[in-house]
């Protein structure tokens, strides 16, 4: 089953060490294929990410959830071996692949010894351009997929979050979760799969990263190899959504003794020259753990929670900065109201020149300790490119943090927050919180 992740801007500012030695080299295949690879010889293995943009936002509006599908049966079969032959080809390899389909992407995990890499290339290869997608094994996967949208029904978390994208986004694809719905999902059929892997995956919105025992000469020619044969362009991306929320609270009603809140409103968009103040004054509002204003106001002061965060949410066609609280439903009033009061007081009086420097240390001191090993690293090269970050980002990246000013941060406090466009999203049964929107 595709693992369920969303990707978001936190993968490449949460990543790769602030002062490690990565020598990041673009090779371009003979047959014009680009990706980007560090070499580390040290141990006979190789890790490998490809990601496709596009994703679960490219499906047809009838076939919701044809390209989740797609993606979770890329491993069921492969050319002539069904999906148990794939495996045993794979295991007997020691090889792992990973397929994952998120709103904006379809990505492709691969480690592989250096040993048996051209046939590790060669399976997945086939995996890539010629999936079975045998009848029984569609309806296998497919009966796995609508056990995960009767169990998401059921979810106080899912139905806050479904409910708050169905009304931010109105019929733009985003407003529709990426497995689909039953119904959508029994209409797909086989050729639905084979459109919707050649819509989603092909050559003109692919990047790659590459860590390992390899040489950039050794890659050129196995990358023509892995990708011979799929299609050179696919669909047309997602046109930009509308953010249709403006403020307020909408409370669906749900049989549980603690009410989960989504709560948030638009956000800034990753290449705005002041990203990295926003970044900053997130961490600083909600994400910075136990330190940040929410949980210190939330939790601490007033024990309405175990927790609350804020994060960015960077799609490719909208911007959101988010957050999420749980807390009783006699007390999830309060928590609203506390919520909205720092989100107006960091607005109107920014942030102080401690809590920046606090921010910035933290920041940069956790860069290293969340590097973990080259499929992390393969996973961060592809999705640098894709973000659009040069070659140089990761040893520029703390410097970025380094040079906001607290004129900067709260700048961009009085910018981007706004208390009256909050949109709070409550499913359980809150005491004195009514649907105001």
């Amino acid at each position: 089953m595709i693992r369920r992740i969303l990707i978001s801007i936190a993968l490449v500012f949460g990543a790769l060490p602030a002062a490690a030695d990565v020598d990041i080299q673009e090779v371009t295949s003979p047959g014009g294929i680009t990706a980007w690879l560090v070499e580390s010889p040290e141990i006979p293995f190789i890790s490998m990410e490809i990601r496709f943009k596009g994703g679960a936002a490219l499906d047809d509006p009838e076939k919701r959830g044809a390209v989740h599908l797609m993606g979770a049966l890329l491993e069921e079969g492969a050319g002539d071996m069904d999906a148990r032959a794939f495996a045993i080809a794979r295991d007997s390899l020691a090889a792992s692949f990973g397929y994952d389909v998120y709103r904006d992407a379809v990505t492709v995990s691969a480690e592989f010894l250096t040993e048996t890499q051209d046939q590790a290339i060669d399976l997945l290869h086939q995996s890539l351009v010629d999936p079975r997608f045998d009848q029984d094994a569609i309806d296998r996967v497919r009966g796995q997929v609508i056990s995960v949208i009767q169990s998401d029904a059921t979810d106080p978390n899912s139905i806050a979050g479904q409910a708050f994208n169905r009304a931010a986004f109105g019929d733009h694809p985003y407003a529709f979760p990426i497995e689909g719905s039953q119904e959508s999902l029994m209409a797909i059929t086989r050729d639905d799969l084979f459109a919707a892997k050649n819509a989603t995956m092909a050559m003109d919105r692919v990047h790659i990263g590459v860590v390992g025992d390899i040489t950039a000469d050794q890659l050129g020619p196995m990358l023509d190899r892995l990708f011979d044969g799929m299609p050179a362009t696919g669909k047309a991306p997602t046109p930009d959504a509308e953010f249709a929320l403006t403020g307020g609270v909408q409370v669906i009603p749900f049989d549980t003794p603690q009410s989960v809140v989504i709560f948030g409103h638009e956000g800034i968009d990753r290449d705005d020259p002041d990203f990295f103040a926003a970044f900053i004054l997130n961490s600083i509002l909600g994400e910075g753990g136990f330190g940040s204003r929410l949980m210190q106001e939330v939790r601490e002061k007033r024990g309405l929670t175990y927790g609350v965060y804020t994060y960015l949410y960077s799609l490719e066609s909208a911007d959101l900065l988010l957050g999420q609280v749980a807390s009783a439903n006699d007390r999830v009033a309060e928590a609203v109201s506390v919520i909205r009061d720092e989100w107006a007081r960091a607005a109107q009086d920014g942030v102080t020149a401690e809590e920046l420097e606090t921010a910035k240390t933290y920041l940069t001191g956790a860069y290293p300790l969340r590097f973990d090993g080259n499929g992390r690293i393969a996973n961060i090269l592809a999705g640098m490119q894709v973000q659009g970050f040069g070659l140089d980002y990761i040893n520029t990246r703390n410097d970025r943090v380094n040079a906001v000013t607290l004129d900067d941060v709260n700048r961009m406090a009085a910018r981007l927050l706004d208390a009256e466009a909050l949109n709070f999203y409550v499913v359980g049964a809150p005491v004195g919180l009514e649907t105001t929107n």
